[in-house]
């Protein structure tokens, strides 16, 4: 009976391990690399982004990451990855897109500034 026992705890420890969480923060590339979707080029900027400073959200990784949308985030996040121990969420997707636009309209304004003082 003991014997049974300790082999069922040993099996659910090890079937926890390979379901655990890898955090973006501290991962390693191995790590990156054994999350679905996430290649050698992709855990590469990872790291170098997370160098910088570490990621605060999902929509920071998002945003920092090139490469990285909402869609390959949902995917991610269901392999396991998550940031600052937070799995992907709709409230994380609406902010990133707030912040994505919110980049994108800024530059734009720029490039009509830019335009503007040529034309002078």
């Amino acid at each position: 009976m003991l014997k049974k026992l300790l082999t069922l705890l040993v099996a659910t420890l090890l079937a926890t391990a390979t379901w655990a969480a890898v955090d973006v923060n501290t991962a390693t590339e191995a790590e990156l690399d054994g999350i679905k979707g996430i290649g050698p080029g992709l855990s590469g900027r990872i790291l170098q982004e997370r160098q910088s400073a570490p990621f605060k959200d999902w929509a920071d990784f998002i945003g920092r990451v090139g490469g990285v949308g909402n869609k390959s985030a949902v995917n991610f996040s269901k392999e396991g990855l998550t940031v600052n121990g937070k799995r992907y969420s709709a409230a994380a997707a609406a902010k990133a897109e707030a912040k994505s636009s919110k980049k994108h309209s800024s530059s734009q304004a720029a490039d009509r500034k830019a335009r503007g003082s040529a034309n002078k």
